[in-house]
């Protein structure tokens, strides 16, 4: 494959990044933390603005664990596992182009919450809450923030994608 269909998805990587360190700057500057300014953004109560810290990963887990070990499961291994996600990504064929923007995409999303984890002692920035009207037993689905958002969306769309060509390839 051509290098260059390889390294063009990393300027997702860049752009994913580059909106959640720059979107949780914004609210880190202007937004007071916690429950004291809560911005209903459309006013039906759907879409909150929120300053919220989560110094664990997704729905809290491991937030009561001591911070060497938050450290080591939460900074260390998601390093490694970024990381031998790149060399699979720039070692195989096995992608397709979509595939490889959507795995792009997943790296973005992991990098954005992984200099919050190294930089912000106070925890990552997320501040996006939204009401899912008792889905899966949530009044509101847990707070999150562009990267959060950029590893699910991504990672569903690449399951998605797996799957139709393990179809298609049995198929044929």
């Amino acid at each position: 494959m051509d290098s260059k269909k390889k390294v063009l998805p990393f300027l997702l990587t860049l752009l994913v990044v580059l909106a959640d360190q720059l979107s949780k700057a914004f609210i880190v500057s202007r937004w007071p933390r916690e429950n004291t300014f809560i911005k209903d953004v459309f006013g039906n109560d759907f879409l909150w603005i929120i300053h919220v810290r989560n110094k664990a990963i997704a729905f809290s887990i491991g937030e009561g664990l001591p911070d060497q070990i938050r450290a080591l499961l939460f900074i260390i291994l998601p390093l490694v596992v970024i990381g031998v996600l790149i060399v699979y990504y720039v070692k195989t064929n096995e992608f397709s182009s979509f595939q490889r923007w959507v795995v792009a995409g997943i790296i973005g999303g992991g990098l954005g919450n992984l200099i919050d984890r190294i930089w912000r002692p106070e925890g990552v920035v997320d501040f996006i809450s939204v009401n899912v009207y008792g889905l899966l037993g949530f009044a509101r689905w847990p707070t999150f923030n562009v990267a959060d958002s950029c590893v699910v969306v991504c990672g569903i769309l690449l399951v998605l994608s797996m799957l139709f060509s393990a179809r298609t390839e049995k198929k044929e």
